[in-house]
């Protein structure tokens, strides 16, 4: 995993991986199945059940087939939401298992440039997260998220969902600084816009061109100032990042042009 200072040990990911995962198990067990998912408007939560089971299912498969990429065949679809319940049983504690007591350093394929089993622990506690919150958004409950998992999160949305860099591409820096303040926790990043290019040799798009922002460290000079700070709680940003939340909890600051650029790329829908 990369050296940064939100990074969270294994046995935390691990532990917040099962306890999201419970809870999704939880929530979705109670839930009418045809309740819709906010977040997502075109699933229902049965669609959100298999999306999370086909999800720790696949990833099993990358740790088990490691460092090598498994072939990816899809599975077929249980039809009762029982037996859909039943098979993300088997499938999310199999994810589980495969990572207890696997060494983060350890290689493996993932679609990032950071190809190690830490990598993936790390994204699948984030994962189970945020979905955990669209099942809580499905069945009409509210949601507390963990603080310290939350900063992550929100550090891991900004560098790796938002400004992650992949081999084939280039990055241009330029101007337009943001600062991120997380209010409850006091950590803070930096984003620094650029231009992206490159060609995607899978799917052969070309970017030529396109504004993005990334992760930077902050500057050497405490007197800097950025254009644009954006900040609140920990779980507010997180989710708003996320788009599982609007900004009510959420405070901005600084040159509205360098904002509206921010916005624009956070705006983009993840799931």
């Amino acid at each position: 995993m990369s050296p940064h200072h939100t990074v969270m040990s294994p046995d935390a990911y691990l532990e917040h991986l099962r306890a999201e995962s419970a809870r999704s198990r939880e929530v979705l067990a109670g839930c009418d199945p045809s309740s819709r998912v906010p977040a997502c408007p075109d699933w229902d939560a049965s669609d959100l059940l298999w999306h999370l089971a086909t999800v720790q299912r696949w990833w099993t498969e990358v740790l088990t087939a490691r460092p090598v990429r498994p072939e990816e065949i899809d599975p077929p679809r249980p039809e009762s939401y029982d037996d859909l319940l039943r098979t993300y049983d088997e499938w999310s504690a199999g994810l589980a298992a495969a990572l207890e007591g696997a060494d983060p350093r350890e290689e493996a394929w993932t679609w990032s440039d950071d190809h190690t089993v830490g990598f993936i622990l790390r994204r699948q506690a984030h994962e189970a997260l945020v979905h955990r919150v669209d099942a809580e958004q499905a069945a009409g409950l509210a949601s507390e998220v963990d603080a310290r998992l939350a900063t992550d999160g929100v550090h891991e949305c900004l560098d790796v969902m938002y400004g992650g860099m992949p081999p084939w591409g280039s990055w241009e820096p330029g101007d337009g600084t943001v600062r991120v303040d997380v209010t409850d926790t006091g950590e803070s990043f930096w984003l620094r816009f650029g231009v992206f290019a490159g060609t995607d040799p899978d799917s052969g798009t070309t970017y030529a061109e396109e504004e993005d922002f990334h992760v930077v460290p902050a500057p050497d000079d405490t007197e800097v100032e950025p254009d644009v700070v954006v900040d609140g709680p920990a779980a507010a940003l997180d989710l708003w990042l996320w788009n599982r939340s609007d900004d009510t909890r959420v405070s901005v600051a600084g040159d509205r042009g360098v904002l509206e650029r921010f916005t624009a790329v956070v705006a983009s829908p993840i799931n």
